[in-house]
């Protein structure tokens, strides 16, 4: 299976798409429904650390054994669990993104009512939620690079591209000096 690298500009994207959803959301929900939707819950941020922490530890089981060498590997790795932690890792960047978005666009409207004790608490809250939302993002971005397989002599390697043109090369040659 041949995956690609997850862009940059998905990130970029997926956070100025949280930010504006976090701004929108919160100014509405002041400026025309009278309830807060701000804030998140510290167990939210302590899910999404945790969350982080696994993907970290499960792409860093990923690349210990495809960077092993194939003779001194002791046990047996699920390649299904390998392609399941590329999953996450990808997954877990974007969202981090989006999140990190999310409550950055919380932080834009409580920044101008902090001097209240309710704001200073959601900017806080938010402050902290951000922060874990790009460390995770960092996680998965450095986790799906953690997931990349060594380059190896198999049909997608360029040495054996490089091969089969040669022999191709050489087979025509072969045909145009013997006409038979």
């Amino acid at each position: 299976m041949k995956t690609q690298r997850t862009p940059w500009w998905y990130y970029v994207t997926a956070m100025i798409l949280g930010l504006a959803a976090g701004s929108g959301v919160s100014y509405y929900g002041e400026e025309f429904s009278g309830m807060s939707l701000l804030g998140t819950p510290w167990i939210v941020s302590a899910l999404l650390a945790v969350l982080g922490a696994v993907v970290l530890i499960l792409a860093l089981q990923v690349h210990k054994y495809a960077t092993t060498d194939p003779a001194k590997r002791t046990t047996m790795f699920d390649p299904m669990k390998a392609v399941y932690t590329l999953v996450l890792c990808k997954a877990l960047g974007v969202a981090g993104a989006a999140l990190a978005g999310w409550y950055g666009g919380q932080i834009l409207i409580v920044i101008a009512h902090v001097e209240a004790s309710y704001y200073a608490k959601v900017l806080v809250e938010c402050s902290i939620a951000t922060l874990i939302c790009l460390i995770d993002m960092v996680i998965g971005i450095v986790g799906e690079w953690l997931c990349q397989l060594p380059p190896n002599e198999g049909p997608e390697s360029a040495k054996m591209k490089e091969l089969k043109r040669r022999t191709a090369v050489s087979a025509a040659a072969t045909r145009e000096s013997n006409p038979a």
